[in-house]
């Protein structure tokens, strides 16, 4: 039996509608499709959470860079349906990009957030927040979910989508899911596999690296600055060319002040074709001075 796929945003609503009138709660997971076991873990978390579960796959060209990816990136919905119906999904919402911008791509309304989309992420991918948003809020009009769930591996977009939802009042739950990696610490993408087998054997020390500085801090370190280079200089070495390694105020991803104690140690890093990003939260002990 095939997965119910729906291509347009008539026959989408249609069933929406349905499920609505029903009373039943809706789950939204937003992919751009080439699944791996971190989005099917989104879809499980949505299946514990909702009587109905809507995957959407869509390769969204608004968030990609002119010298991006978006041509080659791997589209594999085929294979996707089959993960997507084992694992609960109720319907699989794959629109041509017609259909999501009808009057084309240049000509749609935009949803931008100051300051969060301008930084670390922001600042090596030009109109990427932008995009993203606006792809996102656009999916939250047609589908009218109750919940939407999305991985924590993508912190600052995480970040975007909780003030889009709070700043324009979307009566919609956000999400966070924890990040789903390999056996030896790579968060799992659908950009890994770009990876040839002996850059796949480097692509760890992202996040151990991570790993080395949240220890550090909870040691006590507090000279962000002199961190994040030591870093970058490890990564560096190795042969990665990293955008950025920052430690930042969890949730709102501010320059920590001298008193805060919760962080999100953030990276992304060029290896060979492939840009892996990768976060890591810490709770450190108050100063004792404080």
């Amino acid at each position: 039996m095939a997965i119910l796929t729906v291509h347009t945003v008539a026959e989408l609503r249609r069933h929406i509608q349905c499920w609505h009138i029903a009373g039943e709660k809706i789950a939204l997971v937003p992919t751009m499709g080439n699944l791996h076991a971190g989005h099917i873990r989104l879809v499980e978390h949505a299946r514990e959470r909702a009587e109905r579960v809507v995957v959407s796959i869509f390769v969204n060209p608004l968030q990609f860079g002119p010298n991006e990816d978006f041509k080659s990136y791997p589209r594999t919905l085929e294979a996707d349906k089959i993960q997507l119906m084992a694992s609960g999904t109720d319907l699989l919402f794959a629109p041509p990009v017609e259909e999501m911008y009808p009057d084309g791509e240049q000509r749609v309304t935009r949803v931008e957030v100051p300051e969060l989309s301008s930084i670390l992420d922001g600042e090596f991918r030009p109109g990427h927040f932008a995009g993203m948003a606006t792809m996102v809020l656009k999916l939250f009009n047609m589908v009218q979910p109750d919940i939407a769930l999305f991985g924590q591996k993508d912190y600052q977009q995480l970040a975007v989508i909780r003030r889009v939802v709070q700043d324009v009042c979307v009566p919609v739950n956000i999400i966070g899911i924890a990040t789903v990696r390999e056996n030896d610490g790579l968060a799992m993408s659908s950009r890994n596999q770009y990876l040839t087998p002996s850059e796949r054997e480097a692509a760890p020390l992202l996040y151990r690296t991570l790993g080395e500085v949240v220890q550090a801090m909870k040691h006590g370190r507090r000279d962000f600055q002199r961190l994040e280079a030591e870093a970058l200089r490890k990564l560096r070495v190795a042969g990665m060319r990293p955008d950025y390694v920052a430690i930042r105020v969890a949730q709102t991803l501010s320059a920590p002040d001298a008193d805060a104690r919760y962080f999100v140690v953030l990276a992304a890093a060029w290896l060979g074709k492939a840009r892996l990003i990768d976060n890591i939260e810490v709770q450190v002990a108050a100063r004792a001075d404080a």
